[in-house]
């Protein structure tokens, strides 16, 4: 099979692979179709690293992944061959403290795809575990079913903010994952939906899928139109998925006295200085967000209702062989692409 390897900063090369045989009896293998770019993949072609996870030895990026079942081990959760599924890409022990209530994406022993040093998507084959293949439902295409693993992020991010209905809510950074949390924030029932970028073709973007009010942080003061936006006193909920200090910031001046701030997106830095006393003495939460569990199921289901649109986020595509090219794009035209596409097959 063919496969894109990255060997080194700026060096990804296609190559030939071995299809890979079934790891186990619990396993799919799984012909992909349609694999998403992500801003960490990006990170790894570009920096070589995200933070403790250093590219040591050639990898197989890409995580965000859909395909067709080519063949299923005898314990494979009921997958038949033919089934389209999206690929739920951390797979934890299932044995841990962790695991067993629930909360498997903070099991310490989870192999992450295309995560050093697991191997990702960017290939026309994978082995899989059957468990963390979902099927996509009636309608739904392999596009869509790439997008499940943002969407996941998104859905992580609203349940971990306790988001319901009536609340304000506001979205700092309207990339693809700052697009799809304010959808979930929307399917939740909250209102209004405020966004901010400094990018105006991606608030266009945010104003097509529903954002009561898209600001320009490049052009305005973001903090006090996002305050008067929500009434004056600032949304209850604020979620920063843009990964940067300054919208960090951000969003806890923003965020009402009492509301709950939400860390979505990676900032590279470790570590900078906030107001332990703002936080204090305003009483607001700030909680992280790290991937996902038990995410897919509700995602897909809100796929399936037609309560999120994922598709229009898909602005651009390259085939496999070009997958360098994909993510020198993603990273370069920011102003143009939301979601650039990997077509495998």
């Amino acid at each position: 099979m063919k496969a894109a390897v990255l060997h080194g900063i700026g060096d990804l090369r296609i190559e030939e692979r071995p299809v890979p045989e079934l790891a186990g009896a619990d396993h799919a293998l799984i012909k992909i179709h349609c694999v998403g770019v992500c801003g960490s993949d990006v990170h790894y072609f570009t920096e070589g690293k995200i933070g403790p996870y250093v590219v040591r030895e050639p990898i197989i990026l890409g995580h965000e992944a859909a395909g067709e079942v080519v063949a299923v081990g005898s314990q494979g959760s009921g997958l038949a061959v033919g089934d389209r599924v999206a690929l739920e890409p951390g797979v934890p022990c299932r044995a841990c403290g962790y695991c067993k209530t629930g909360r498997y994406n903070l099991c310490a022993a989870v192999g992450f795809m295309a995560t050093p040093p697991y191997d990702g998507a960017y290939c026309e084959y994978v082995s899989w575990p059957a468990d963390f293949c979902h099927r996509l439902p009636p309608g739904t295409d392999f596009e869509e079913g790439a997008m499940v693993e943002p969407l996941a992020v998104a859905m992580q991010a609203v349940k971990r903010a306790g988001a319901h209905v009536g609340q304000s809510a506001a979205v700092l950074g309207a990339g693809p994952i700052g697009l799809l949390t304010m959808q979930a924030a929307r399917a939740c029932g909250c209102y209004p939906l405020l966004v901010t970028d400094v990018v105006e073709s991606r608030l266009e973007f945010a104003r097509q899928l529903g954002a009561t009010a898209a600001i320009n942080a490049a052009q305005q003061d973001a903090v006090a139109a996002l305050q008067e936006a929500a009434g004056g006193e600032g949304p209850e909920l604020c979620f920063e998925t843009a990964g940067t200090v300054t919208t960090v910031r951000q969003a806890m001046q923003a965020v009402r006295l009492g509301g709950v701030v939400t860390l979505v997106g990676m900032i590279p830095q470790d570590e900078f200085p906030v107001e332990v006393m703002d936080i204090v003495c305003r009483e607001y939460d700030v909680r992280g967000v790290f991937r996902y569990c038990n995410a897919y199921p509700p995602a897909l289901a809100m796929l399936a209702a037609g309560n999120i649109q994922v598709k229009p986020l898909v602005t651009h595509r390259f085939p496999l062989a070009q997958a360098q090219q994909a993510l020198v794009f993603a990273r370069d035209q920011k102003a143009q692409a939301i979601k650039v596409m990997v077509q495998v097959a």
